[in-house]
């Protein structure tokens, strides 16, 4: 294939794609509640169906738009209705057109030379989100998902204690313990291994019946560390937990973090879209107490995969923890003003315009079109509730505390019996099959889960208000249709 140059051509590619588009709009983009959320095929299946292999020639363009069928044709089509699997999902119209965008720009955020638009909109939308937050907020970075912006902040801790660690490493600092919820994200764990902090110095708080930290046990454990040697260094609060949506007692956490001379870091990933809402905003009080948050508006507020942030208090903090100062790129004599490289405060050198799809998105709809979404998915989620709880074909794990619904399926010999959770062995393996009849149909994808004690329960969350009070009772009666012919 003679086609080998980085460079569009009228003549040669023209058609090409507008018959990729033409493909994403049939296929993709339009999708209905009749398409099927997922063409099922097993892994080894998949590997003979799908022609995976790549060649010393390249493919003309017909085979390339035959690849691309067949790709749509096998992957999860996460903008259905019917994919309440993740804590992502929805295919918003303008946030699609703004990734388009972003990606034919094919733009990296980290000088303004490079990227002036976006380089300003970057910080215009940290300004706004953190007046949303409270008058002492100021800065902030994108991040390549919440998981990373954790990261992040454990990092800012740890520098913000001992600044020296930056150039002398681990050693100068004392064993440092962090505390965190038995609900947390997995994260937390991951990125004190990879920062040296050790997974092990992770002390894991015992949660409430509805998954929120306990601030007596957090201050028994902190003097319990100090009495060991160990330097509490940061409390992580979740704000909406990504299992049964709690939000962790933040204004009493901060009084402690306080009195101990600690971090506080909030990971409201999944809660902290609910600053656009002013029915829910009260969800988020305290947030304002934290020293770092993360936000994903990727998850609630249906942004294109992937957009999170991390926000903080200090505005020096992020410069002087990340900074390099490579000459290459951050040169002191520039032609414009410098400081609005922005690049050297991130870990990151190559970044993609992640903010586009959001300030798009807000401009398209404005922050009250956010606020209907919102309101919409909550009334939703209790509408789920209301049902799995008048149903005699269901069981709540714990009461709602956001747009979590964790339900179990009860077979019909364990309906009408007092406490459900202790049939562990009966209830382990229904929701699995359930789902599995759901996927090879096609029809639904709903996530499962054991947590801590618990057996395998379904996890109701959607962040698509397209959704109906029809498609919840669809849903529930799907599964109880499956669930009956599978447990007689």
């Amino acid at each position: 294939m003679d086609d080998f140059r980085p460079l569009p051509s009228r003549e040669l590619h023209a058609d090409f794609l507008e018959k990729v588009v033409q493909l994403l709009f049939k296929t993709v983009v339009f999708t209905t509640r009749q398409d099927k959320v997922i063409l099922w095929r097993s892994p080894e299946d998949l590997e003979k169906q799908f022609d995976f292999e790549v060649r010393q020639n390249g493919e003309s363009q017909e085979k390339l738009l035959q690849l691309l069928k067949d790709t749509v044709k096998y992957s999860v089509k996460t903008g259905h209705p019917y994919f309440i699997n993740q804590l992502f999902s929805g295919l918003d119209p303008y946030g699609l057109a703004a990734q388009w965008l972003t990606d034919a720009l094919n733009a990296s955020v980290y000088t303004y030379e490079v990227a002036p638009v976006f380089t300003l909109m970057e910080q215009h939308i940290i300004n706004e989100v953190c007046k949303m937050i409270g008058p002492q907020w100021s800065d902030g970075i994108f991040c390549p998902g919440g998981s990373f912006a954790n990261g992040c902040a454990l990092n800012l801790a740890r520098f913000h204690r001992y600044p020296e660690i930056k150039k002398k490493g681990n050693k100068s600092a004392p064993p440092l313990a962090i505390f965190a919820s038995d609900e947390c994200h997995y994260s937390i764990f991951k990125f004190s291994a990879l920062l040296g902090l050790g997974e092990d110095n992770v002390v894991t708080l015992k949660a409430n019946d509805v998954g929120q930290i306990i601030p007596e046990d957090l201050e028994r454990k902190i003097s319990e560390c100090i009495e060991e040697g160990m330097v509490p260094l940061m409390v992580i609060a979740t704000m909406g937990t990504t299992v049964r949506g709690a939000f962790d007692p933040v204004n009493e956490i901060s009084v402690i973090c306080r009195k101990y001379n600690m971090w506080l870091h909030i990971d409201a990933a999944w809660g902290g879209g609910l600053l656009f809402s002013p029915k829910y905003r009260s969800k988020l009080n305290g947030i304002e107490n934290a020293d770092s948050i993360v936000i994903n508006p990727h998850k609630l507020l249906a942004v294109p995969q992937q957009c999170s942030m991390l926000l903080v208090k200090d505005k020096k903090i992020l410069h002087e923890c990340h900074s390099r100062g490579a000459e290459y790129l951050f040169q002191k004599d520039k032609y414009y003003d410098a400081t609005y490289d922005v690049g050297d405060r991130y870990l990151q050198c190559g970044r993609k315009c992640d903010v586009f799809k959001f300030w798009f998105m807000w401009k398209a709809k404005g922050a009250g079109g956010f606020a209907s979404h919102i309101d919409v998915l909550m009334d939703l989620a209790a509408y789920f509730e209301s049902q799995v709880s008048l149903r005699p074909e269901f069981a709540l794990v714990s009461e709602r505390q956001y747009m979590n619904v964790c339900f179990w399926f009860l077979p019909r010999y364990l309906r009408s019996r007092p406490n459900i959770a202790d049939y562990h062995a009966q209830l382990q393996k229904v929701a699995p099959q359930i789902k599995a009849v759901m996927v090879n149909h096609g029809s639904v994808m709903l996530n499962y889960q054991p947590l801590k004690s618990l057996p395998n329960f379904f996890r109701f969350v959607s962040q698509n208000s397209s959704l109906t009070t029809r498609d919840v009772d669809f849903i529930l009666d799907h599964i109880v249709e499956i669930g009956n012919s599978l447990f007689k």
